[in-house]
């Protein structure tokens, strides 16, 4: 009898299906096969086997077993996972998951060998290159290169048979960590640290750790030497250190190849197609035993994970709000349990949901109250903008401008932080009040000087500014509004011509090439003003930055974001950070409209303890997140009439639960994103209450029109 294999594909599917096994092909669960689905050959991975027929009617066979390593089970298992509690079908992480499997493989190498044939005519221009083949093949060029002849004379011996060519598949080099090596000195509360994870790691098994390090502490190498234990450990563990931005990547890489002599592997959008299939096969093989990667890198097929490090595991970077709609923070804590991995998470601000799972005796809690060597933390002081405004037209105030002038005189550099790209956040006609926004999109178009366009941050959308309204027709009346981070360079251009400014924006800096770029500048001294966004203020070490101004500190607290005051909290805390964190004193300066805010008190005083006590306080009166669950349910479509008559048939079937609350339906504060309007649930749970199942519940009593779009966000972290 045949057997069936449940193949799961990468496409919005809610289940994995089901096809003939052809005779022969020997498949085992992993693997990756070719499936007939319509008139398309897909690829598909085989989740389970079994004897059988196909029932009423024959399956379809498959068409062919795939030369690409299999899927590993804890991929798999956690792939189903992370579906089941994302309420997503498990083909959109399986998507994830094969991503580099799918990619091109790098063209094989051609190299020409001697084959022991000799030629017609043994002129001696033939036999140096006969000579030099004996050292081994080679590309034909290098072969007349070492030889010092033509490249005809090369190829009149391919011609008669003494040489021959051969195409090699070049296999990606991951050598084997050298564990022999030494790490960097620790300080005893480092050392206290690091034996902790150590003991951890040689227990092996699951468990999960928050490593709470003030900036500047020296996390890093903390868990370097965690994962040496647990690379000692096991000659085949694998350890993933996830970050939350490709800009750190190399700087992490380098303190890893200091620490272990060799390159961890890379996984993040900026590598190449081919290096990420070479990557890929590399984890599955089990030779990549060190990854350094984005949120997707725990998607990959690891053989043998026994370590996951969340650097920074506060950062929103690591929430996806497109697609498949996840927290890697979040699922890293299940990939470690179902690989029977440690995870750690690092931070210097911690997320309230982290901290509650460590004050609850859920995660171990190591800290770092000190920073590395004689390094302290900076001075913080609040500006108030009521009482010390900047001049008219401008953004940065005197006190901040004198702060500027006497660190420039040191010699010494400073940050301006805002978090805010482009020159100007709206752009507005003078004659008719007209604000610009991005076609079939509530969101306002921003201004860019420097390619003289405005730019949509939501969609991408992208104009020449026009020299009219396009509302009104009014000639030369647009008029820009508010500062962005090009704005503020240009002031500071204005104040300090003779300073060297750079800005540090996903506008200016392009790919990770360029960022290293500025970051080194930076670190050595070539730049004397970084005006930046949240790219400046994430694990970046610039020894003599030793001041930060913080340009608009109330920023992040404006709109109706529930984690307004936490990320702000972080946010502020990480880019002050950035200053003092070597042998010369740092200070902060923030400019705020609300010196007398909680989270403006807690960064002055530098009481993290006292701004997370009261953040919690207010969490558990109100039953949310750590105390209680989120998800949140957006449709959209292009009929508003359509979409409000959907809305309100949804909120009459949501079930009845215990513990449950729903609020809605709404028009979400963006209301029109790339012309489809967009209404929204928002259901709050108790921490006892299985919330993915509530909500797969209540999107299975509705079947939407096929013009409406139903996404669900487990834990949103975006409130637009």
């Amino acid at each position: 009898m045949s057997r069936i294999a449940s193949v799961l594909l990468p496409m919005p599917l809610p289940e994995a299906f089901d096809y003939a096994e052809p005779e022969g092909m020997g498949l085992q669960v992993g693997d990756q096969v070719a499936a007939p689905l319509g008139p398309r050959l897909l690829r598909g991975v085989v989740v389970a086997l079994r004897e059988g027929a196909g029932g009423n009617r024959p399956l379809k066979p498959l068409d062919s077993k795939l030369d690409s390593p299999p899927l590993p089970p804890g991929a798999i298992a956690f792939v189903q996972w992370a579906a089941r509690y994302s309420v997503d079908a498990p083909g959109q992480p399986l998507a994830i998951a094969i991503r580099g499997a799918r990619a091109p493989k790098a063209k094989p190498q051609r190299l020409l060998e001697a084959t022991g044939a000799l030629p017609a005519r043994a002129t001696p221009a033939r036999l140096k290159v006969l000579d030099a083949a004996a050292a081994g093949p080679m590309p034909p060029a290098d072969l007349a290169r070492a030889a010092g002849v033509s490249a005809g004379v090369v190829k009149g011996l391919v011609d008669e048979g003494a040489l021959a060519l051969r195409l090699v598949e070049e296999e990606a080099a991951f050598p084997d960590p050298d564990l022999s090596r030494p790490g960097q000195p620790l300080n005893p509360s480092q050392a206290a640290a690091a034996q902790a994870l150590g003991e951890m790691v040689g227990e092996g098994g699951f468990a999960v750790a928050l490593l709470d390090g003030v900036t500047g502490s020296g996390k890093t190498e903390v868990y370097l030497e965690a994962a040496a234990a647990a690379l000692a450990r096991d000659p085949e563990g694998q350890v993933l250190v996830m970050l939350p931005e490709i800009a750190l990547t190399q700087a992490v890489i380098g303190r890893f190849q200091d620490r272990f002599g060799v390159k961890p592997a890379e996984w993040h959008s900026d590598i190449a197609p081919p290096v990420r299939r070479k990557t890929w096969d590399a984890v599955a093989a089990g030779r990549a035993r060190i990854v350094v990667g984005a949120r997707s890198s725990l998607f990959l097929p690891f053989r043998r994970l026994s370590l996951i490090v969340v650097d920074e595991e506060h950062d929103g970077s690591y929430k996806q709000d497109e697609g498949f709609i996840y927290q890697a923070r979040d699922l890293s804590v299940m990939r470690g349990k179902i690989e029977g991995a440690a995870v750690i998470l690092a931070s210097a601000t911690p997320s309230l949901e982290t901290l509650r799972n460590a004050e609850t005796g859920r995660y171990r809690w190591l800290r770092l109250t000190a920073r590395h060597g004689e390094a302290l933390l900076p001075d913080i002081s609040l500006i108030d903008l009521k009482t010390t405004p900047p001049e008219p037209g401008r953004w940065l105030s005197p006190p901040l401008v004198r702060a500027m002038e006497e660190t420039l005189a040191m010699g010494e550099q400073t940050l301006l932080f805002l978090n805010r790209r482009g020159y100007a956040p709206l752009v507005l006609c003078k004659a008719c009040g007209e604000k610009l926004t991005s076609p079939d999109t509530d969101s306002w178009l921003v201004e860019h000087r420097y390619t003289g366009r405005l730019v949509c941050h939501l969609t991408g959308f992208s104009m020449a500014k026009p020299d009219r309204c396009p509302h009104c027709g009014a000639k030369e009346s647009l008029t820009s509004i508010g500062p962005g981070v090009e704005r503020v360079e240009e002031e500071a251009r204005l104040l300090f011509p003779q300073a060297r400014i750079a800005v540090f924006s996903s506008d200016t800096v392009w790919d990770a090439g360029q960022a290293r770029a500025l970051v080194e500048a930076m670190a050595e001294g070539e730049i004397d003003i970084l005006v930046a966004t949240q790219a400046a203020a994430k694990g970046h070490n610039f020894p003599k930055l030793t001041l930060v101004g913080v340009v608009d500190a109330d920023l992040g607290l404006r709109g109706g974001d529930l984690r307004a005051a936490e990320r702000t909290y972080q946010l502020l805390a990480q880019a002050t950070g950035r200053a003092g964190r070597h042998d010369r004193p740092g200070r902060a300066l923030l400019q705020t409209y609300a010196p007398e805010h909680a989270v403006m008190q807690a960064l002055k005083a530098q009481d993290r303890d006292a701004f997370v006590e009261a953040e919690m306080a207010e969490r558990e009166i109100m039953r949310l997140p750590p105390f209680g669950r989120l998800g949140a349910v957006v449709l959209s479509g292009p009929d508003p009439a359509a979409l409000e008559a959907f809305a309100q048939e949804m909120a009459k079937v949501a079930p009845n639960a215990e513990g449950v609350e729903v609020y809605g339906p709404a028009d979400a504060p963006l209301a029109l994103v790339r012309g489809r309007r967009r209404k929204r649930f928002l259901v709050r749970a108790d921490r006892n209450v299985d919330l993915s199942a509530f909500l797969a519940a209540w999107r299975a009593r509705v079947r939407p029109p096929g013009a409406i779009r139903v996404a669900i966000d487990v834990d949103p972290y975006s409130f637009l």
